[in-house]
Parts: C-alpha cells; structure tokens; sequence
C-alpha cells in the first residue's frame, strides 16, 4: 500500500460547510449539488460537529418535519480531525481505530483545509496488487440487504440502520435496483415523501460475477461513478454486494486475519501439549518483539525479554499492573475507549501507540492486541504485540527531508518547490490573488568558489540564503534549485510592485559585504519575476518564464532585476525611480506644496472652512497628481513622512496668516490609516499645536468610514481624545464604505461630507441619489452634525442642493483649489463684502 502518500495530495480541498442553525434538508441539498460525501458543522471559525451520509440512516422519513430539524441536533460531534503532512497510512489506521469514515484535515495552525474518506484511501491507497489477486467473493458482504419494491421509505431507511447497511437490494418488477446512503441525503433535501421505495431506488443495478477479479470490479465502480455492485452466483442470484469500502477493510482485515491466525496457532501449541511449553517460551523469549499478556481485566501477568529490552520494565516492575504503566499521556481517554471497544467487538486492535519507557524516554510502537478466548468465548487473556518503530519513523522522516530539501542549506529543494508552487496557484485561482517567481541567480559566485576553496563557497550560500529568508514574507518560499541558483515563491501579492521591492531587498542583503575565515568580499545577484497568471499558469512556466528573465538581467548589468514582460519591467524602473524621487523629496521638503479649497455656507455664502491638499512640484515632470504618488507613499512606507508635512505646512500657513492679521477659518486634514493608528498620535498632533500657538478648532481632521472598520471601539477612543483637545471630526466620502449607522450615533464627529458621487448623480435623467441625499442629510441633523455636499460643480448643483438640509458645499462651482497665499486673499475678500 502507499502508505507515504501525503494526505494532502488525496485530501478533498473544497470543505463543504454549514453553520449548526442550518436546516437538515438545506444541508443535505448542498451534499447532493457537491456530491459531497459530508458536510462540515462550522461555529466561529471552528468545526463543532459532521454530518455525513451515513447519519442520514438515522431520519424518520415519515415525519415531515424531521428533515427540517437544525443539523445540530443531527451531527456527529466531536469531529475526528488528522494533520495534514501526514502520510496516508496513518488516516487509514485511524479511521479503523476511531470505526469512523471522514476525517477532517487540518494545518499545522489548526485550521481546516480538507476532507478525507474511507473512498479517497481505497482510491490512493495503491490496493492494486491485492485486487489482482482476490475474487469478489473474498470482499462482498454475504448477507446483503434486501428489500422489497413496496416498502415504504421510512421503514427502508429504519432497516438500514438497524441491520447496519449502507445500501440495500430493491426488489423491482422485472429488475433489480438499489437503495444508498446517498440516495437517502438527495431525498432528504427535496422529501418525496413516506412513498414506496420502488419509485425512489437508482436502476438498474449493475452486477458482476462472484468470481471476477476484485479489480475488475473496482474499475467498474470508477468508470460508472458508482459505489455499489450487486454479486451474482453461478445462478444468476443476488448471493452478496460489494462497494469500496468491503475492498479497503477486505485488504486490512486480511493482513489482520494472518496476524490473528498466527497468535491462534501459537496458542494452540501451547495448550496441545506441556512438552511443547518450553520450545514456546524459547520462541517467546528470543522473539524480537515484546510481547506482554495479561488477564481479563488486563493486569500484567507475563512479559518477555524483548519488552524488558525496549522498555526497561522487568516483570517485578508492573505484574499485577496494567498497561497504563507505560502511558506516555499523548493519548487521550476517548483514543483508549475506542481501542477497547474495538477489542470487544471484534476481538483485535492494531495501531500505532506512543508510550513512555521506565528512563521518561518516550517511544512509538506498532502495536498488536488480540483478545485470547476459551471455548465459550469468553475472553480469558489479552495478548499484546509490539515494535519500537520511533527510529523507523524517524529514518522515514529523514529520507522524505531528504526527498524534499536541500542537503547543505535545508531549503526545499525544487521537488517540493514545484509542489508548493501548484498548491498555491490553485489558491491563487480561487482568491483572485497574484503570486510571483523569482529566479536568482548568484554574481560572481563561481569565481569565490575558485579562488577561495569550496568550503567558503558552501558557507556562503549559507549565509546568502539565511539572509534572503530574513526579507522574504513569512507565507514566502525560498528554494535551492542547485549551485548558486534560487526560486523565492510569493504568494498573495497585491500587484507586480510589491512584487519588485521584495526583489530590490534581495539585491540590496545579497549584495552587502560578507567576512568568512578572514576574507572579507561582496557578490551580486541577478533576479527574474514571473506573474502568475500573466506569466504563466503551471509551475514550469513560470520557473522558464523567471530564469528567461533573469538571463535578461544578466545581460543588461547584472545586481538587478527584470520582470519577463518587458512593458511590465518598463512600469516596474518607472515606479522604483518615483519612489526613489518622492523618498528623496520628503528627505528634503523640497517641492511639497499646499492647496486650499474653500468651503462655503450654503446660505450666506461665505467661506466658513477649508480643505488642505498636498500637491507635488517634480523639478521635471512638473505638478504631479495625488492620485498618483500618495498611493505610491502609502505602498512603499512613506505615507507618515508625508502625513507629517502636510501636518507641519497647514500649521506654517496658519502661523503666517495669523502674523498678517487674518481671520482663519478652521482647516481640513486628511488622515491616511498609518496616521491615525501611530502610537501617540493625539499627544503629537497636541505638542505641534501647542509649540505653533494654534487653537486645535482651527484643525479638522477628516477621515473615510473605512478607516474604523476592524477597530471600531479603539478607533472611537482615538477620535474622543481628539475632539476633547478641541479638534474637529470629519466623515468624508460618506454613503460609499462600510456605513453602520449603529456606531455612527457614538463617533464625535462635528461634520458629514456627501461623498460626490451622489452630487453628480443629480444630474442624471432618474435623479436617483435625490432620495440617498435626503436622507443622509437629514439623518446627520438628527444627530447634530454639519452636513457637507462635496464635488458640486454647477449652478444647477447648488440650486437643487437647496431642497435638502445641507449646510455647507464644497467644489469647483463654489471655488478652485487655489495656494496659501491666494486663498488668505480670496478669504480676506469675502469678509469684506460680508
């Protein structure tokens, strides 16, 4: 069997899910639109409970109103879970030991990401070579269930699940039909109602001869998208059924059977004859394996040298005890309770078991119990069977590390690589999400290697590679291809940018000086970015695709970076130059200017307020819109420079107009998010104004509904601190974001702007924002707040505006943005004609 196999590469990825309040019938309708097998009971983020297929045996189909009932009363609970790194060998002996059919998978972080079945091991388990070998009849189940034509469906289902069948024989007029599992989950999410069960059965039902070969009739359950088969005799009669899981627990239950058999035998020799008591022990004591049997309460009544050797225990240690003695508390009670009752039902257990040795040492066994009978039956002894299998799991663990990583600098090597690449497109595809390849490839590095011997050349790619780890994003993969060639994995990247600034922090750690065995050297590093899924929609592509690329970087300098599309690579030096520029600009202060727009009072007329705009002179480019390099600013870090300029000129501006005498009116900020949740922000804002000798009501802080979104109640506090300083609160962009009406009543804002969209609806044929106006407006004066109507550009805006409660409107009808020195002259003209 293969048994190495990752459960994640068999896992079912799309967790069908639901949550406990969900109706049966609505719950067993999405099963049957997903062919889901089972559906997952989530409760704040967190599984609580199952349902499956099998649970749908336990519905009284004569009362209408069961399937209706919440699946929480339903669900199997708690839900058996297994990690999903872990081989497929272990869920297969889990699934045994826990007599369950799913198991949810999870990450290492707990979270779900999967579902396995008893189906998905008997279809990975590589059974192929015992289904060559075995007949049908080996496998089927003898006693199948069948059921005639005219039973109703509620008495169908009761048999099923008393007589313990996943599927039942129907007996048709002229053919024979079958009754499932799966059938009864269809029916439950659209309840045909307590009918006959010959209207209902799937038909006809397939058969196969009980001779056939077990893989003959495996395939002919994949090539059908079945999961049953009826068996025939010689006769042309039904003698037995067979589906996937008679062929998985046929292969266990044979390995098991030999097992069984052998420990009979061995038993058997015993009670034969007393002469052959001393060649048993001999056998028993020079045995390999421990072997300890105890009574039928299980004290320890024998133990051989074998489990002295591997556990330390000799018999005067634990006679008379149990096994609990080497209990290394990793298994918790329901683990044991299942192994027991296992036991009693069926007379054996196999599994693999942690236990403690008599140092605190901890180990893993394979562990075999059979329970031994007399001829009533009854159990007279438990015999245990066991192996120190830790340094096997151990050198397994080696050899897949070794399979899957890079020998001198423990990376992945490209195997799991490519792995990690197809795993995250698929999650790519699903979210929408790009990811990028990087290909690097070392300077130079042949030429150490050369001059300076090959063990600096390996401790060098050890410190380049833990160097690159440290800038690389802790979801990020950093892999050794081989020599000095390297594959950085990006997944969930926001667009090619974020993309070239983890390249340029590659560039710029590789290339930093590095001192080994007293020599001290720099090296390069040539990088290629690949796009998915620009680029590529395979992890070969985008590997060709990146190495193609960093050839071109190669080419063209070397220590540098270049995207595979070359218009993509142009945008990409475009946007690293800006950044450099604007870094370089508020380095200085040179070239930052302010604007203002007035805003004015619906009903005098007058300027009562402004709004701060930052604009950008480039000594070549010339002014240089917000919309481009503020996103730039908040990108690359440098948003809290600028928030701070813009903070320092409108206070620099307001000290000027004071020193000419003017009037001021209250200025409006703009707060970006790094701004407003920077430690100690109201404290600062406090300490400028208070050096400037500024009133704090001559500074309005504006900021959208978003901003307070994830952090509402600390977001609140932040803004209460700011309005007692004696600062203004403005909810800009209003009606666009995540309105909540339930906490707007507690922010202390002073002032709502209409967000801008809606005054230019105005001017369309259906009016449709008239309605959204009205009432934001008149909501804001129930709550006290002054209203603003931004973006108003014409006569007609403003006459219409005067229909709703607007106080205040701002736009290029009411005024341009204009600089300080020729809004205090506008503003001093205003009261004059005031």
């Amino acid at each position: 069997m293969n048994q190495d196999l990752s459960i994640s590469r068999v896992m079912q990825t799309g967790i069908l899910q639901c949550a406990p309040d969900t109706p049966l019938c609505e719950a067993a309708k999405r099963m049957s639109e997903r062919h889901c097998s089972s559906i997952l009971v989530m409760e704040k983020a967190h599984a609580v409970g199952i349902w499956t297929e099998h649970d749908a045996l336990n519905i009284d189909f004569s009362d209408y109103n069961a399937v209706r009932q919440p699946i929480s009363e339903r669900m199997s609970q708690p839900v058996a879970s297994i990690y999903a790194h872990l081989p497929l060998g272990e869920a297969a002996l889990k699934l045994q030991a826990l007599g369950r059919r799913h198991l949810l998978v999870i990450d290492d972080n707990d979270m779900p990401v999967g579902i396995l079945s008893q189906t998905d091991i008997a279809l990975n388990q590589g059974l192929e070579p015992y289904l060559r070998l075995r007949e049908v009849h080996a496998a089927m189940r003898r006693t199948p269930l069948v059921l005639p034509g005219d039973m109703l469906l509620a008495k169908a289902a009761h048999e099923m699940h008393r007589q313990e069948h996943d599927a039942a024989v129907v007996l048709l007029d002229n053919a024979l039909g079958i009754l499932t599992e799966r059938d009864l989950v269809r029916f439950i999410a659209r309840h045909p109602g307590n009918t006959p069960i010959a209207e209902l059965a799937s038909h006809p039902l397939l058969t196969i001869d009980e001779n056939a070969a077990l893989i003959h009739a495996r395939d002919l359950l994949i090539d059908h998208r079945i999961r049953h088969l009826a068996v025939l005799d010689s006769q042309g009669n039904v003698s037995g059924l067979l589906g996937f899981r008679d062929m998985l627990a046929g292969a266990e239950h044979l390995y098991l059977q030999d097992l069984r058999q052998a420990l009979e035998q061995r038993d058997s020799a015993l009670a034969a004859s007393r002469q052959h008591l001393q060649l048993a022990e001999r056998v028993i004591d020079s045995s390999l394996e421990g072997i300890v049997i105890t009574d039928s309460s299980t004290r320890i009544e024998f133990i051989n040298p074998a489990f002295t050797h591997m556990t330390g225990y000799a018999l005067e240690d634990v006679v008379g005890k149990t096994p609990r003695v080497l209990s290394s508390g990793r298994q918790d009670d329901a683990f044991y309770q299942q192994m027991w009752d296992t036991l009693k039902t069926h007379g054996y257990w196999r599994g693999e078991v942690w236990n403690r040795k008599k140092t605190g040492e901890l180990y893993l066994e394979l562990l075999t119990i059979t329970a031994i009978t007399n001829d009533e039956g009854e159990t007279q002894h438990y015999a245990g069977l066991f192996t120190d299998i830790t340094h096997i799991r151990e050198n397994e663990q080696q050899i897949r590390h070794l399979a899957y990583y890079d020998v001198l600098t423990r990376l992945p090597n490209r195997r799991l690589l490519e792995d990690r690449i197809t795993l995250a497109i698929r999650h790519a595809h699903r979210s929408g999400e790009p990811l990028a390849v990087i290909f690097i490839d070392l300077d130079h590095f042949k030429q150490v290697n050369d001059t300076l011997g090959h063990a600096i050349g390996d401790e060098l790619l050890l410190q380049t590679s833990a160097r690159m780890q440290e800038k690389l994003r802790e979801d990020d993969t950093l892999a050794r291809l081989g020599g000095d060639e390297f594959i950085a994995l990006l997944p969930g990247i926001s667009d090619f940018s974020e993309a070239t600034r983890i390249a340029q922090r590659l560039i710029d750690t590789v290339s930093a000086p590095y001192c080994i065995n007293n020599h001290t050297f720099r090296i390069g590093c040539s990088l290629g970015v690949s796009l998915y899924p620009d680029d590529g929609d395979n992890s070969e592509i985008l590997i060709q695709n990146a190495d193609a690329a960093m050839y071109r970087a190669k080419k063209e300098g070397r220590n540098t970076y270049r995207l595979y599309r070359s218009e993509m690579d142009l945008a990409a030096q475009n946007h690293l130059t800006l950044e450099t520029e604007l870094r370089t600009m508020l380095d200085t202060g040179d070239g930052l200017f302010m604007m203002y727009q007035p805003l004015v009072s619906r009903q005098t007329g007058l300027t009562v307020s402004a709004e701060a705009l930052v604009r950008w002179q480039h000594p070549t480019r010339g002014v240089i819109s917000p919309g481009e390099f503020i996103p730039l600013a908040e990108k690359s870090g440098l948003i809290l420079s600028l928030g701070e300029h813009v903070l320092d000129n409108v206070i620099r501006d307001i000290q000027h107009w004071k020193q000419q005498g003017l009037v001021v009116v209250p200025i409006a900020i703009n707060l970006s998010a790094a701004q407003f949740w920077q430690h100690g922000f109201v404290q600062h804002v406090e300490h400028k104004l208070a050096n400037a000798s500024i009133s704090p009501e001559l500074i309005t802080f504006e900021l959208t509904e978003s901003l307070l979104l994830n952090k509402q109640a600390q977001g609140i506090e932040i803004l209460t601190h700011l309005s007692d300083l004696g600062c203004r609160i403005a909810l800009d962009d209003f009606g666009t974001g995540y309105s909540s009406l339930s906490y707007l009543q507690h922010i202390p804002a002073h002032s709502l702007k209409i967000d801008r969209s809606f005054i230019e609806a105005l001017d369309s044929p259906d009016h449709s924002s008239r309605p959204i106006i009205a009432a934001i407006a008149s909501m804001a004066q129930e709550l006290g707040l002054t209203v603003v109507a931004e973006g108003v550009e014409s006569e007609g805006q403003w006459a219409m505006l005067g229909n709703y409660a607007i106080d205040t409107i701002q736009g290029f009808y009411t005024g341009y943005p204009v600089e300080a020195d020729t809004f205090s002259m506008g503003f001093t003209h205003s009261l004059s004609r005031a």
